[in-house]
């Protein structure tokens, strides 16, 4: 393990729910990859003029303890394992007194920087890589998603399968140039952002039946888990569509696939499952959901998309 990055949640990185968003979660991480890379012979991974970089290609995170405002937090990381082109990173990250906030896990790709094209890890960034392989701790380990479930195939994820289940539209808008990062692709943190800022189309009035049946709780929702497939890359100007459908559905969790589309082809921006629970937001715990809210949501998000 090795230090990566440490700071706070400032206030304007929490949300409606008092705790930091999951935008700003990959944000952190991102900075994190950046301290990485240094590690492995790669300081100039992310400057704009460089030759190459480490292209996300997944992200799985789970959520551990809220993160407030003003509260300290530190993340380290290792490598789980590397190939000829690709890495697994780990990160971690900790509250000031040790508990854990966060964990990811990042599959990279090695890849010229302006193309995105992969290629082989030069030598001395393969013997650090090697150098930096560690074994994460288990009180971080992935709890309500299986990674070993294979993505959808790309030919599948599209428009038409979304049109063939029913799935609803949640999102829809057009990326902004503050949103591209340094080589002119929309960051990695964008596209949960986008995401998050949908899921109430869906769910708030649901939510708020769910927390209605518990003597009127203050309502609010939280994610678990995410795991999340980034297969293509948009630019300033490109527009999205979101979608979502019900994965499952149990008395205190559920867990929902949401598809971000191109509308222009059809083709999948991203695709992602996140394990999600309603929040009572003065006792910060997990409104249980009634059985007939779980009808109802088999209803809202018709079952047919996966990761």
């Amino acid at each position: 393990m090795i230090p990566l990055w440490s700071g706070i949640a400032n206030t304007w990185d929490c949300d409606e729910m008092g705790h930091m968003n999951v935008r700003v979660y990959v944000e952190k991480a991102m900075e994190g990859l950046g301290s990485l890379a240094g590690a492995i012979d790669m300081p100039h991974a992310f400057h704009a003029n460089a030759p190459s970089t480490m292209l996300v290609a997944e992200h799985h995170i789970r959520y551990i303890r809220e993160a407030h405002a003003g509260h300290p937090l530190r993340m380290q990381g290792c490598v789980l394992e590397w190939d000829e082109t690709s890495a697994l990173i780990y990160q971690e990250m900790r509250h000031g007194d040790g508990r854990p906030a966060a964990a990811f896990r990042t599959r990279v790709i090695h890849a010229e920087a302006k193309t995105g094209k992969p290629f082989p890890w030069s030598t001395r960034s393969r013997a650090q890589l090697e150098a930096l392989i560690d074994t994460p701790p288990d009180d971080t380990k992935p709890r309500g998603l299986d990674l070993t479930v294979t993505p959808t195939a790309p030919d599948k994820a599209t428009q038409e399968t979304v049109e063939k289940c029913g799935a609803p539209e949640i999102g829809r808008g057009l990326f902004q140039p503050r949103e591209a990062d340094q080589f002119g692709r929309i960051a990695a943190p964008w596209f949960i952002g986008r995401i998050s800022d949908s899921v109430p189309t869906l769910l708030h009035d649901w939510r708020t039946k769910v927390a209605a049946s518990q003597t009127g709780a203050r309502m609010g929702g939280a994610v678990l888990e995410y795991r999340l497939i980034y297969r293509k890359w948009p630019r300033a100007g490109d527009r999205y569509v979101i979608h979502t459908s019900l994965a499952n559905v149990a008395e205190k969790t559920h867990s929902l696939s949401h598809w971000m589309l191109d509308p222009d082809t059809g083709d999948a921006w991203i695709t992602t499952e996140a394990v999600a629970v309603t929040f009572d937001l003065d006792k910060r715990k997990v409104i249980p959901t009634p059985p007939e809210q779980i009808k109802e949501l088999e209803r809202l998000a018709p079952k047919g998309l996966r990761l």
